[in-house]
């Protein structure tokens, strides 16, 4: 099992940037699959970025050369640094972790883009 929790979620004008983190309670270094969804009202939740233990990424097509997931086996935490938003990227943000065909999930961090 594995609590996750995320932050750096807030109000950013268009073409900002925010950072956002995933800090899980126990070690992820043996966690292969961790990830960052999306959900905008009336939308379907849809896979932002993941990563991989062996350092693998994997972007939506609407996000990639402008987001970045990274992950710090030290801190337990997972990044995703969103660059150039833009008001379609206004969503809840949740982590994910993959361990043993079960998924966890954080509570989720609200990213509103809007001048």
């Amino acid at each position: 099992q594995v609590q996750l929790v995320e932050s750096g979620g807030g109000l950013v004008q268009p073409g900002g940037s925010l950072r956002l983190s995933c800090v899980a309670s126990r070690s992820i270094a043996s966690i292969n699959l961790m990830g960052w969804y999306r959900q905008a009202p009336g939308k379907l939740r849809e896979l932002v970025a993941a990563t991989t233990s062996g350092g693998s990424t994997n972007y939506a097509h609407s996000v990639k050369g402008r987001f970045t997931i990274s992950r710090d086996n030290a801190k337990n935490t997972v990044y995703l640094q969103m660059n150039s938003l833009k008001p379609e990227d206004t969503a809840v943000y949740s982590c994910n972790a993959a361990i043993q065909g079960k998924y966890y999930w954080g509570q989720g961090t609200q990213v509103t883009v809007s001048s």
